[in-house]
């Protein structure tokens, strides 16, 4: 529910119940509809009504232990009691929020440029300033100006290239012109590197209670066990998938590899009559746009299988929209989570036995290859490549076909 419907009938009970009620009155009502609303319920009244946060607390303290008799000269009148320290300090609030301001990390003149802004250290800083307050009334004075407690959040995508959307339109079109004429099409790309052995995997799973899986404190890799790197082929339209973990290092002759695998194990075997291949895959990685090993790597592979590769890479900074990571990876993660991935067998039989609602079935196998890296590819090998860019971004967009084809 959104905060405004609820904060709406606060503010009107306030407003109707206000000239009545003292103040005692106001502060045990406010403590009262805090309470009913449970968590965050102190927040919401405050900012409904202007009630301080700290007479709100006071109320329920009041309500949990049970409300004294009422004594008429004891309720303090309209006006009465110290005077707030916005008022005895006016120019408070806005020392405070130029702490606090979003510029504050980049502003050279900002005290606390490099620092966490705690309650604490904000006061001990405006304190510095000579003025009077504690780490409470800071807490209290945040929430007034509206400020909260806010994590990070993945929004940006970096620049976002002109084409980009046409990009996106020209990838689904030849996707679309695949699948109508029965040739396959597929997303490539590697899963985040898996450090194998007793260490902690992010999720929950089900367990006797009080009975965790124990594993190791520090995740520094295992130097007999290394790592696992998932390479994934994505089929769009028989929702299959091969997946090769490799041991060695991500590098576009693994990536290669992996395609070729799957070709021998599931593609070949459903795709009897195509005589040509869809890569959809992102634009940077093991099988980035620029990479020349992956050209020259596709190129023998093209040669070995006869078949015409078509590529088609996303955009710069849209990787997530790549179909293999919701469609594959994702399923991955929940089908192992929280399971301390112990072995690379364990990796394996854990990706194969990923499944979802929606037919998807996935086939894999280790890759026990070692591939080097720093591999050079010379202008004049890179010349060799039956490389033809498309009319639309062919930095993007190329085939590579048989060097024994016919052009």
């Amino acid at each position: 529910m959104h905060r405004e419907s609820i904060e709406a009938p606060i503010r009107q009970r306030f407003s109707d119940l206000a000239p009545v009620l003292d103040e005692r009155g106001r502060r045990l009502w406010a403590a009262a509809e805090a309470k009913s609303l449970g968590y965050g319920g102190i927040t919401l009244v405050a900012n409904a009504t202007g009630i301080s946060r700290r007479a709100i607390h006071v109320g329920l303290k009041e309500l949990d232990v049970g409300l004294p008799p009422l004594v008429a000269d004891r309720v303090r009148g309209c006006g009465g009691g110290r005077k707030s320290l916005v008022e005895t300090q006016p120019d408070l609030p806005s020392a405070l929020e130029a702490l606090v301001g979003p510029t504050a990390r980049v502003d050279p003149e900002s005290p606390l440029r490099w620092t966490s802004k705690g309650v604490r250290r904000l006061a001990t800083e405006l304190q510095e300033q000579g003025f009077q307050i504690g780490r409470q009334k800071v807490a209290d004075l945040l929430h007034d100006l509206g400020y909260s407690l806010q994590a990070n959040r993945k929004m940006r995508e970096g620049s976002q290239h002109p084409d980009r959307n046409a990009q996106f339109e020209h990838i689904a079109a030849e996707v679309a012109d695949f699948q109508s004429r029965d040739q396959p099409a597929i997303s490539v790309d590697t899963k985040k590197k898996e450090l194998v052995g007793d260490f902690k995997n992010n999720g929950r799973e089900w367990r006797p209670k009080g009975n965790p899986e124990p594993v190791r404190v520090h995740d520094f890799a295992d130097k007999k066990l290394g790592k696992a790197i998932p390479y994934g082929i994505y089929d769009l339209t028989a929702n299959l998938a091969w997946v090769s973990v490799g041991i060695d290092h991500d590098t576009a002759e693994f990536a290669v590899e992996t395609i070729r695998r799957w070709w021998h194990k599931l593609g070949r075997p459903l795709y009897r009559h195509a005589s040509e291949l869809l890569i959809t895959a992102d634009g940077g990685g093991s099988n980035g746009s620029r990479s020349r090993l992956w050209k020259v790597s596709l190129q023998h592979l093209a040669d070995e299988l006869s078949l015409v590769f078509r590529v088609c890479h996303f955009p710069p900074g849209t990787s997530k929209w790549n179909k293999i990571e919701h469609r594959l990876f994702s399923q991955i993660s929940t089908n192992w989570r929280g399971q301390p991935l112990i072995s690379r067998e364990v990796i394996v039989e854990l990706i194969a036995n990923t499944t979802t609602a929606t037919g998807l079935r996935v086939q894999a196998e280790l890759d026990t290859n070692r591939y080097q890296t720093g591999i050079r590819i010379t202008k004049k090998q890179l010349d060799r490549i039956n490389l033809f860019p498309a009319d639309f971004h062919g930095d993007w967009n190329y085939s590579i076909r048989p060097s024994t084809a016919i052009v």
